[in-house]
């Protein structure tokens, strides 16, 4: 896969990069379990193909001590014994925000009670936001084809 145009040298790019960037920092704040954004942040990247943005997730995970079965099943989450109920509700939710295109009324309400059981006001702003940030990291990785497998944890800052 040859890269198109690398969002991080490019001007434009890079403005917008940075930006999202920031953004992240916010959540990375937020009364939002570390674990569960990169949970979803995983899950959303597979979906989307963004082999930038699971590389990265999943190194950044195991660096704070995600376990290797866990990372294995979040494809699976469904069938897997491995996650609380936040973590499978927060990965319904990542899914349905994800996959919006695929079901008329996006996301459902039952999803919707699960996530409100188990996360507060804040929780669940944070993890909105984190949906849709991955989803348009992975979507500007995706078009511009940047490759997976050389990242670090860490070395954005």
């Amino acid at each position: 896969m040859e890269l198109r145009v690398n969002l991080f040298t490019n001007e434009t790019a890079g403005k917008i990069v940075k930006r999202m960037s920031a953004i992240s920092q916010v959540l990375q704040q937020s009364a939002l379990p570390q674990s569960t954004q990169l949970l979803v942040e995983i899950r959303a990247s597979q979906i989307n193909g963004c082999g930038f943005c699971t590389d990265m997730h999943t190194k950044d995970a195991a660096e704070a001590g995600e376990t290797s079965v866990r990372l294995n099943l979040v494809a699976s989450w469904r069938d897997a014994t491995v996650f609380t109920d936040a973590e499978r509700a927060a990965l319904a939710l990542a899914e349905e925000g994800t996959r919006l295109a695929d079901a008329h009324g996006g996301v459902s309400d039952d999803t919707w009670a699960e996530v409100r059981k188990h996360y507060d006001e804040e929780q669940i702003g944070a993890l909105v936001s984190v949906v849709a940030l991955i989803n348009a990291f992975n979507r500007l990785n995706v078009i511009a084809r940047t490759p997976a497998g050389d990242y670090q944890p860490g070395m954005f800052g």
